[in-house]
């Protein structure tokens, strides 16, 4: 038994924001952007929530599934951004959308959440407890971003992707691997609320994404393709197997340093970070929907998917379309 994605939907912000654009609020250039990131622009909420965002996606989802939101059993929200800590964006997406059925909840793990969330969805569908589920990435991390740090303010961008996922009896997804190491989490985090009650005596503070990006880097570059080998090794597969690479959206010279690795053509790595940024749980899922509704998904293909980002976490798995 195993598990497939059966339908994609995505949606963006409206607002697009250009690396011109930026050039207004810190000491950058469109040049200098493009040649370090591979980014030339992104989407920015001028109020959308994770929660409209990824119930707009859920809707697209489902469309492209054939698939009712009473239908659902499983719902699933990947993100590090939400606008409240209760209740989670799971159940708010459930009540938008009528998933009146479904058990919600959200999982954290960064830019690899959606990831974590699909392997998540493939346990409990293994053990039999829920055939059908939605899986949604959703960021609006403008809201935690510091727009006068020329370090991060370039990168990251909003936005939600979302698969319907239905439980088969063979194919569908081949096997994953997952990996959190703790020990380097510092060098990207964000601070949520400080602690501030009539027993303590501190000022507020702003919680902004704080990154060491050359430590970032070597991770991902590292871990990456070690991750995809090892699941590669697992399914007695090799990386001439794979069809398509579908990589967190983080940085080009990061995939490029992935496929280099792997000794595959950088051509097999799809991206769109060019136009949306890096939007952290989101980046995969909308990726995927964008392939699938340019019909570059053809059936009986093999997709690996991999995420990698804060916790540090990373993992990956491998699929048949």
């Amino acid at each position: 038994m195993s598990i497939r994605i059966v339908g994609t939907g995505s949606t963006l912000p409206k607002k697009h924001v250009t690396n011109e654009e930026l050039t207004r609020l810190v000491d950058t250039s469109d040049e200098w952007i493009r040649e370090r990131t591979g980014i030339g622009g992104r989407y920015v909420s001028q109020g959308e929530t994770v929660t409209e965002l990824s119930a707009s996606a859920c809707e697209k989802a489902l469309k492209d599934a054939g698939k009712n939101a009473e239908d659902i059993d499983l719902l699933l929200v990947a993100t590090c951004s939400p606008e409240t800590s209760i209740p989670c964006v799971a159940c708010q997406v459930q009540a938008r959308i009528g998933a009146n059925n479904a058990v919600a909840f959200d999982v954290n793990a960064a830019c690899a959440g959606f990831l974590f969330a699909l392997h998540t969805v493939y346990a409990y569908m293994e053990a039999g407890i829920y055939k059908n589920a939605l899986i949604v990435g959703a960021e609006v991390l403008s809201k935690i971003v510091d727009w006068n740090d020329r370090g991060t303010c370039i990168l990251f961008g909003d936005g939600a992707g979302a698969v319907v996922v239905e439980h088969c009896e063979k194919d569908g997804l081949l096997g994953f691997v997952q990996h959190s190491d703790g020990r380097k989490g510092e060098v990207l985090r964000c601070d949520t609320r400080s602690l501030v009650n009539p027993f303590v005596d501190r000022p507020m503070e702003a919680p902004y994404v704080q990154m060491d990006g050359r430590e970032v880097f070597a991770f991902a570059v590292r871990q990456v393709p070690a991750g995809v080998e090892e699941l590669l090794q697992k399914l007695e597969m090799t990386a001439d197997d794979v069809d398509l690479f579908v990589l967190h959206q983080a940085n080009f010279r990061i995939i490029e340093g992935i496929a280099k690795r792997l000794k595959q053509d950088v051509n097999k790595f799809p991206v769109n970070l060019d136009r949306v940024g890096n939007m952290s749980s989101a980046a995969i899922p909308v990726l995927l929907d964008e392939l699938n509704r340019a019909g570059r998904l053809k059936e009986g293909m093999c997709i690996v998917l991999s995420g990698f980002g804060a916790g540090l976490t990373w993992g990956a798995c491998a699929l048949r379309w």
